[in-house]
């Protein structure tokens, strides 16, 4: 597995967001999904990866900074056909790295509460993240759970 800083004009990646986009508005209301589409994720302060195995598109994430100390994990999705194969894992311990050498001293994501989002809060607790309130600009939601670790 590769990991690559993405700008999100080929076609693959574009195919990605869109297949996330669509399920977070599957699983959640429309005021609950929190996701970027690419025009957010081309924004300055967000730097997005993908993770390649040859010419085969197995993933993404991408790293917010919300300030100087702090960054947001966005946008953590696996192709459909490659889960269970550790490309979140991997993704998830890239961004944590590229945080530390940035000098973040917090890191925290928002993902949902429900049951399809079970794995996904699994992979965080797995790497240290624990539930913690709203942060940034984000408002308490019960479709929402907020979790975010010291590095």
């Amino acid at each position: 597995m590769e990991i690559k800083r993405d700008d999100l004009t080929g076609a693959k990646i574009q195919a990605l967001i869109g297949e996330h986009l669509q399920n977070m508005y599957e699983q959640s209301p429309a005021c609950s999904v929190h996701a970027l589409n690419l025009d957010g994720l081309r924004k300055p302060d967000v730097t997005f990866w993908s993770v390649w195995e040859q010419d085969e598109l197995l993933g993404c994430g991408a790293l917010k900074e919300l300030d100087p100390e702090h960054g947001e994990v966005k946008s953590m999705r696996t192709a459909s056909v490659h889960r269970r194969r550790g490309v979140a894992r991997r993704m998830l311990a890239h961004i944590i790295e590229e945080a530390k050498r940035r000098g973040y001293q917090r890191l925290s994501l928002e993902t949902g509460s429900t049951e399809g989002f079970e794995p996904a809060r699994r992979l965080y607790e797995s790497f240290g993240f624990q539930y913690c309130g709203p942060f940034a600009d984000y408002e308490e939601d019960v479709n929402s759970s907020f979790m975010t670790r010291e590095l």
